[in-house]
């Protein structure tokens, strides 16, 4: 007797082509106009169809074959406001999943889809346009992608014309904005010009264009441009005396603003408006170099672009030195002093921005590391600082022009790692270690009586602090009062701002983390903290200071915590 054989199992079968196979068929059918249901009407222009398909592949079209509407049960239906050539193509598209687009019929394909709804295609077009920006199309496709509610491709448009700016305005699609678009163009931070100057020449050259018809325009289009930040030499030769400016109030009433802004620095802060507030192109790059990372020290300099909010690896130093200082004369790094390791350095080093390479200089007479470096006047000075056997008050001065170091009156106090900066003529340390304790005190230099004096003390002792100086004003950053033998209490988060004209010292809002060792560098109106270190880890977080609003916030952090970093600022990046 044979044996039993049991049943198999259930199998499912799936075709990989059924859908793709069935489709075709079904455009075969249309194209054939067999079991067609629906014919649309396109200015007279018709095409037959399945309402399966276009249902399936439109939702404009489920909507009205599902719905309701009238069209749900008529066999012809007219289309209004599409072209017939492209209802032809998305239909073929309904059936194949394949369009052909090309830069003659892109926009028409993209309108007619958005009707329609063909989400798939709607994505390719802007796809297809974002790929061929350019200057000329720019501003084009800008306002298209806005009419059509293409928000991404919008966006992507808008920020090519900002980042391209200079170029844009050079092409026939600047010249024929209307008057409100240039507005929106000339008024935004981000436009991508290398001076205030330039953004004054984009605007008389669209002005110039039409000048008959838009030389009335000119006062309200003139409040677009910050005029405070052109050189007061600029503001002479081709503001003052304008015959389009002289002519009229408003614009007259703009020049004196900035006028008084250059005259009286001191009332900056009064004079605060958004002509004042540098475009972020025209503030330079912040430059971070070396420091401490939880190694045995970084020898990398990286970059950060305040437009793009991004940090870049840019160059390294020549090797890892800590506790050095660093400042840009004539577009050219200056690496001073500092540590290898355990040996103390005299060497000053210089990079040149545009070359990318690096030259030996003469080196100091004294060995410093922990030492401060301010430029005043031409010169820069090396202030302070530890020769690995007692701390320093010998202050040295380097001639750019003679090449040669030179001391100056020495500190009254012995001061290492103290903050140095430069304020209204003269170059102030800022607290720092005497090798006992962290100092209060605060000693202002006057080059022209070759002298330092004692100005009003800090509310507290700081040791590591960051200084910068902005609208006038001092600022002292973090720091720590921690003695020699107790380097882990906990670090500051609080600021102070000096004012030299009442010698005074007055607490600011504070930092988001306590830390000392924070590079501070000045990026427009915007004073920036770089990294640090909190008495546990070396610190990735950057904080921006807005002086008007007193307020402190994250911007992008580093890759790597970093402590005892210097911080540059060099313009034309």
């Amino acid at each position: 007797m044979d044996a039993e054989i049991s049943p198999s199992s259930e199998e499912i079968f799936t075709s990989d082509s059924h859908a793709k196979d069935s489709l075709k068929k079904m455009r075969t059918l249309c194209l054939a106009q067999k079991l067609t249901d629906v014919t649309l009407v396109v200015s007279n222009i018709e095409i037959t169809a399945h309402r399966l398909v276009l249902a399936s592949a439109s939702d404009y079209f489920h909507a009205m074959f599902t719905g309701e509407l009238m069209e749900a049960s008529m066999s012809r239906v007219h289309l209004e406001g599409t072209h017939p050539i492209a209802v032809k193509a998305l239909v073929d598209f309904c059936y194949s999943g394949e369009i052909s687009l090309s830069e003659d019929n892109v926009e028409t394909i993209l309108s007619t889809a958005n009707i329609l709804q063909i989400a798939e295609v709607v994505k390719a077009c802007c796809t297809f346009l974002a790929c061929r920006l350019h200057p000329s199309n720019c501003i084009g496709f800008s306002i298209f992608s806005e009419s059509q509610g293409c928000m991404d491709l919008h966006q992507i448009a808008h920020t090519y014309v900002m980042d391209h700016f200079m170029e844009v305005i050079l092409n026939q699609e600047y010249l024929s904005l209307s008057v409100d678009d240039v507005k929106k163009l000339l008024s935004s931070d981000m436009l991508n010009v290398p001076s205030e100057e330039k953004a004054f020449e984009s605007l008389m050259l669209w002005v110039n264009y039409d000048l008959a018809n838009r030389k009335d325009d000119l006062p309200s289009l003139l409040e677009m441009i910050r005029l405070p930040l052109l050189s007061p030499q600029y503001l002479t030769d081709h503001i003052e005396n304008n015959p389009l400016l002289k002519e009229n109030n408003h614009s007259r009433n703009l020049i004196m603003e900035a006028m008084k802004y250059h005259l009286l620095p001191e009332r900056r802060s009064l004079l605060h408006s958004p002509r004042t507030r540098p475009r972020k192109s025209t503030v330079g790059s912040l430059f971070m170099i070396g420091g401490m990372d939880g190694g045995k020290g970084s020898w990398r300099i990286e970059k950060y672009d305040l437009r793009s909010n991004t940090w870049s690896n840019y160059g390294v130093m020549t090797s890892r030195r800590l506790q050095f200082g660093a400042a840009v004369i004539d577009d050219k790094l200056y690496v001073v002093g500092g540590r290898d390791g355990l040996k103390t350095l005299n060497i000053v080093e210089c990079y040149d921005f545009k070359t990318k390479t690096w030259t030996a200089m003469p080196s100091m007479s004294t060995h410093r590391h922990g030492l401060g470096v301010g430029v005043l006047g031409g010169p820069m000075y090396a202030v302070g600082g530890h020769d690995g056997w007692t701390y320093l008050s010998a202050v040295e001065r380097w001639d750019s022009t003679t090449r040669l170091w030179s001391y100056v009156a020495p500190l009254n106090t012995q001061r290492s790692t103290a903050g140095v900066a430069v304020l209204n003529d003269r170059l102030y340390a800022v607290g720092g270690r005497d090798g006992s304790a962290c100092l209060r005190s605060v000693e202002c230099f006057d080059p022209h009586r070759n002298k330092w004096t004692y100005c009003a003390p800090m509310s507290i002792r700081r040791g590591g602090a960051g200084v910068g100086v902005i609208n006038n004003y001092l600022f002292a950053l973090g720091g720590h009062d921690a003695p020699i033998l107790n380097p882990g209490v906990s670090r500051f988060e609080c600021v102070e701002r000096y004012d030299p004209r009442t010698d005074t010292w007055t607490l600011v809002a504070p930092m988001r983390r306590g830390r000392d060792a924070i590079g501070v560098g000045i990026l427009g109106d915007r004073l920036i903290a770089v990294g640090g270190y909190d008495g546990q880890s070396y610190l990735k977080i950057v904080e921006a200071y807005d002086p008007q609003n007193n307020e402190w916030e994250e911007i992008k952090e580093l890759e790597d915590g970093r402590a005892g970093m210097c911080v540059v600022v060099v313009k034309g990046f």
